[in-house]
């Protein structure tokens, strides 16, 4: 099997950096991407990817009533610490008091550790929460579009109800011509278009309902007039790719 295709390392790239791809498929993916570089370029650039959905979330701090409960749960409250200041020197017999206290104290060392286990369970649990709403819609598929020299030019996300096209530095886009995108079923029935490429930055596609419907061979891509294909269908193809399921 030729692993060099873009269309069959690419898939496998994604689910060896998403922990999909296991057992000895996994340890086969692994030794090719010692031995080759387009492989491992495949690789850095979906765990980079991957990453990135990651930090499009906003950090969310807790409020001051989650650290409050955390001290008072731990018992560094801010109460017992004004008296312990307000105390004054100890005595003699005080510190012999505070001796055995001490010795005490050190024997609640674990335990106190494990409070602050739980209690940072608890503010993970608060923040987990107060992101849940604001994640961004789950990625179903995925897509990458190549060139003949396999420099990525497109990634699409597909969603529930949308498909997010993002194109990339290496795209060199023809300034009196656009690019559309087609559905390719399996069938082998007429291609059906998405819409129209971004040449720069990202641009978001409706996801028709006939998408779920039939069965996807591939993306393709066509070069077109501006403003999309004349008669509905792709004036001529330059790349394709596959879709990869999460």
């Amino acid at each position: 099997m030729n692993y060099l295709r873009p269309e069959l390392y690419n898939p496998l790239a994604a689910q060896y950096v998403l922990g999909t791809l296991r057992g000895p498929a996994r340890r086969r993916f692994g030794r090719l991407v010692m031995e080759f570089s387009v492989i491992s370029d495949a690789v850095n650039h979906w765990e980079l990817y991957l990453n990135s959905l990651g930090e499009q979330l906003p950090d969310v701090a807790p409020d001051d009533g989650v650290w409050q409960k955390i001290e008072q749960r731990l018992g560094f409250s801010s109460l017992q610490a004004k008296s312990n200041i307000s105390a004054g020197p100890p005595n003699d017999e005080q510190a012999e008091t505070n001796i055995v206290a001490l010795k005490s104290h050190k024997s609640r060392i674990w335990p106190s550790l494990a409070g602050l286990a739980s209690a940072a369970a608890v503010v993970l649990a608060v923040l987990l929460l107060q992101l849940q709403p604001m994640q961004s819609p789950e990625v179903k598929q995925l897509a990458m579009i190549n060139n003949q020299q396999t420099e990525l030019l497109w990634s699409i996300e597909i969603t529930e109800q949308q498909i997010a096209v993002r194109a990339t530095k290496a795209l060199q886009a023809q300034s009196n011509a656009d690019y559309e995108l087609w559905i390719v079923p399996q069938d082998g029935s007429a291609p059906i278009s998405l819409g129209l490429l971004p040449k720069v930055g990202e641009r978001t596609l409706l996801k028709p309902q006939l998408f779920e419907q039939i069965t996807i061979a591939a993306l393709a891509v066509s070069l077109e007039p501006l403003g999309g294909s004349p008669n509905g269908a792709p004036t001529e193809v330059l790349y394709t790719g596959k879709l990869v399921l999460l």
